[in-house]
């Protein structure tokens, strides 16, 4: 069943007369017949008597009319609806971001971003784990990945598939909550094996987590420690570690407030600091425009970075690029 016999079929109904009805649907009238037989062949039953003109409905024309206007009415409502999210889905961009970023860097990039109220879209953000944002990014599932990156460190999205623009700089550093004096680290490293000290730390689903690993971190601080509490999210390790059940390391992005307070210390020297990059990351692949859009605010603002560190001191590209991008 065609849904155009339906529009035949009221078209009819409205004007009485086949000729009329088909000059209307802008087809010819032998056509327009046919089409009115095949909907009545479907129906399985006459729904007009033609003995008469302006042609009328048979009771089973009538009986028919009111679900013909219903499913009209229907398919209607349903296209726009389609067409509209549509619209929508074309005018939103989507960002899959991890947990710690989606809280201390995100909101102050976007408001520092200029030209972001130009791109004309909704964004809608996911925060998640690395892996799973990272799964997102190969399914097609979000335009753009925020994450913390380190050069020792590999994830999906290393392939030529994906490319990335650095938007700022962290450093990952060990806290601990502090002494009951406060002169020093609860939990200082390194520990010694005798009593090892009490480590939170990330799972394999964290990003930092793979950052750590990647670049050593523990092994090079020779600590002797004892993991007590995994999770991937920063903010519970910090404040397992701001309430003494151990120590952790954590970006400074994130524990600069503790730090500057007071309510945890380094617990150890800044030589053991992991500088780590901010990343964008996207798929090499044409996107939608309102992605585009934003992407080239992006890419032009990182290209102007350079610009103006390669006119000021050769050689300093990438660090002037990744100050470009500090909220």
């Amino acid at each position: 069943m065609d849904a155009a016999w339906l529009e035949d079929f009221l078209t009819l109904v409205d004007l009485g007369h086949f000729s009329r009805a088909a000059e209307q649907r802008c087809i010819t009238q032998p056509a327009f017949s046919r089409r009115v037989r095949a909907l009545e062949e479907w129906v399985g039953a006459p729904l007009f008597a033609r003995d008469v003109l302006p042609v009328t409905l048979t009771p089973a024309g009538e009986r028919f009319r009111p679900v013909a206007e219903e499913t009209l009415r229907r398919l209607y409502l349903g296209r726009e609806a389609a067409r509209e999210a549509g619209r929508m889905a074309a005018a939103t961009v989507r960002f899959a971001a991890t947990q710690t970023l989606s809280v201390s860097f995100f909101p102050n990039w976007v408001r520092t971003l200029e030209g972001f109220e130009n791109i004309q879209a909704t964004v809608n953000l996911t925060a998640a784990h690395m892996a799973a944002c990272e799964q997102m990014m190969l399914r097609g599932e979000a335009h753009f990945l925020l994450c913390h990156d380190h050069p020792q460190t590999t994830h999906g999205l290393a392939s030529d598939q994906f490319r990335s623009v650095p938007l700022g700089t962290d450093i990952l550093l060990p806290v601990s909550a502090p002494l009951p004096d406060g002169a020093g680290p609860l939990h200082a490293l390194p520990g010694t094996r005798e009593a090892p000290l009490p480590l939170l730390t990330y799972t394999t689903e964290s990003g930092l987590g793979r950052i750590l690993a990647g670049a050593r971190a523990i092994e090079r601080s020779g600590a002797s420690l004892r993991p007590v509490f995994a999770s991937h999210l920063t903010s519970l390790l910090v404040a397992m570690a701001r309430d003494a059940h151990g120590l952790a390391w954590a970006p400074l992005s994130v524990v600069a407030d503790d730090l500057e307070r007071g309510r945890l210390v380094r617990a150890g020297a800044s030589a053991g600091d992991i500088p780590v990059e901010i990343r964008l990351y996207r798929p090499r692949a044409r996107q939608s425009p309102a992605a585009e859009r934003l992407w080239s605010l992006v890419a032009g603002r990182d290209r102007e970075a350079r610009d103006e560190a390669a006119a000021e001191e050769p050689g300093a590209e990438a660090s002037a690029a990744n100050e470009a991008f500090r909220p």
